[in-house]
């Protein structure tokens, strides 16, 4: 089975569900990620001078670590902001068979 410190989750948000779950089902059929959920959120932050607070949507991408970097090539090529968010979490500890189904269905 799969060791944990050989995955994690993967962070973004995007500005509507529909391109949410584009990034989510492309990020599953080309195998870059075994899980993506999707959740709303209310995210304030400061852009250009103003802050703002909007309606977003957060997916929490379950990945192999070594796909980071064609993950964050992919949402940066795929996604509508200038500059997504786009953060890496590792995975310190999980469910032997979990992690080990990540490496099944991943590349």
């Amino acid at each position: 089975m799969g060791k944990p410190e050989r995955y994690s989750v993967i962070f973004t948000t995007c500005g509507t569900q529909d391109d949410a779950g584009n990034l989510a089902r492309l990020l599953v059929e080309r195998h870059l990620a075994a899980c993506v959920q999707m959740t709303p959120v209310t995210s304030v932050y400061e852009w250009e001078g103003k802050i703002n607070k909007d309606q977003e949507v957060l997916l929490l991408i379950k990945a192999k670590k070594l796909l980071y970097h064609e993950i964050e090539e992919f949402i940066v090529q795929n996604h509508r902001y200038d500059i997504p968010e786009i953060i890496e979490v590792p995975i310190e500890n999980g469910l032997a068979k979990y992690l080990g189904w990540i490496d099944e269905v991943s590349k």
